[in-house]
């Protein structure tokens, strides 16, 4: 009996599948693969009338047979709303994400369900409900509401702001200093305390630090391909020639030390010529590898749009780090044999004490310079350039300070320090190697 009705349904259904006919709203109704229909719907508002009764009214019909976008239709004057006063109620889920954000659709839920997100850093959206963010060129940066790319900010450091302007000072009252130090030094020429400290090479070694408070300015400013090839050449050669002129300095008097011993063979070795020959030799050696960094590796502006957010880094492209660092640590070289041979003289005469300011002056200049490096190492931009501008002026400082600053204070203060007698002391031996150190000073 089953096997008979489902033989029954089957023939049925391939009947059923067969069936087409027009209804009365002048549409054929038919039957698909899978005997389902395709329905039509009428959309009813209900309309309260002011008695209180609700009346249904036709607005629009739904076909899902007809292609999608026209499959509903909707006769909005026919809708009469809640309260007329009002606009129409809005059927979302989620409203509109403004310029500056994205849609990201919410998972297991409608494609009219969505979340607006900011776009990511660096990424726009000038349009209402994008769906992607478009990426800035290298070169800008999104604003503040990120619908638009603007150019990014420049950065280098500057004489007008705050740091540029205080360095920039410090650079060039600092050069007054030694300026100031060389007129009291020409002023009281004749007297023992500027004869004895070998009165040339201090000229020129306070010429040398004035330059060197100066080189710093080179540093400022947007970077250009001529700064950038001079600024630390000019600074290395500058500063290579006043550490070469101190160990000059140190140089005799080690030498004029050891000439006091008898039948001393180094007597003919201490006079004008040794100070000059060791300045010579210490700065063309700078001057040699300088040379060949500028015209092998010469430095040039860069331009870093990745290194912060929103800016552009302008630098000085070193060329060569190698030579760079290759001139740093020759003058670090110098320091270290200064300070050396300076500590070795150290038990002078008290009357004579140039080698006690040396050894301070290069334990001084040698701490800066050592602290530069992990500093400079690790800062960018124009906090990189501030770090090496500060690196060369307390240097600087350092030599002026530790070796005149007590020379200008007899000079001064203690006129009667500044004596011959009172510079060659009393007793034998003191005296004899006194007279030949201050001899040799010319």
């Amino acid at each position: 009996m089953g096997k008979l009705v489902l033989l029954f349904l089957t023939q049925l259904l391939h009947y059923v599948k067969q069936v087409r006919f027009e209804a009365n709203v002048q549409k054929e109704i038919y039957f698909d693969a899978n005997g389902y229909t395709q329905p039509i719907y009428d959309v009813i508002n209900w309309q309260v009338t002011p008695k209180g009764s609700v009346n249904f009214i036709k607005v629009g019909t739904f076909d899902t047979a007809a292609p999608r976008g026209n499959d509903l239709v909707i006769n909005v004057s026919a809708i009469l709303w809640k309260d007329i006063s009002q606009k129409p109620s809005r059927s979302v889920c989620s409203e509109s994400c403004l310029p500056g954000y994205r849609k990201v659709g919410r998972r297991g839920e409608p494609d009219c369900c969505f979340d607006c997100l900011p776009c990511s850093a660096g990424e726009i959206a000038n349009q209402s409900d994008s769906t992607e963010c478009v990426k800035c060129p290298d070169d800008q940066w999104p604003n503040h509401r990120r619908d638009k790319c603007v150019p990014k900010e420049v950065e280098f450091l500057t004489f007008s702001e705050p740091m540029g302007a205080l360095l920039a000072s410090v650079a060039v009252t600092g050069s007054l200093l030694p300026f100031t130090i060389l007129l009291i030094f020409i002023k009281h020429k004749d007297t023992p305390i500027v004869k004895a400290n070998h009165r040339a090479l201090s000229y020129v070694l306070l010429l040398a630090l004035a330059f060197c408070y100066l080189c710093p300015l080179m540093f400022m400013g947007p970077p250009r391909i001529w700064t950038c090839m001079l600024r630390q050449a000019a600074f290395g050669i500058m500063f290579t020639f006043s550490l070469s002129c101190i160990l000059a300095k140190t140089t005799v008097v080690v030498f004029a030390f050891k000439a006091t011993k008898p039948n001393s063979q180094l007597k003919r070795c201490v006079g004008h010529k040794l100070p000059n020959v060791v300045v010579f030799l210490c700065t063309l050696l700078q001057v040699m590898l300088c040379t060949s960094w500028l015209t092998n590796w010469p430095p040039f502006p860069e331009k870093i749009m990745t290194s912060q957010l929103g800016k552009i880094i302008i630098e000085c492209n070193e060329g060569s780090t190698k030579a760079f660092w290759c001139m740093l640590g020759y003058m670090c070289l110098l320091v270290g044999i200064s300070f050396v041979i300076a500590f070795l003289a150290r038990k002078l005469p008290d009357s004579f004490n140039e080698a006690k300011h040396i050894t301070f002056s290069m334990l001084v200049c040698g701490s800066v310079w050592i602290s530069f490096i992990p500093a400079y190492l690790s800062t960018r931009g124009k906090h990189m350039v501030a770090v090496e501008i500060f690196a060369i002026l307390a240097s600087s400082t350092g030599l002026v300070v530790c070796m005149f600053a007590p020379k200008c204070y007899i000079i001064l203060l203690r006129p009667n320090m500044n004596t011959k007698l009172y510079l060659l002391g009393s007793g034998t031996t003191k005296t004899r190697l006194n007279k030949t150190i201050v001899a040799h000073r010319f």
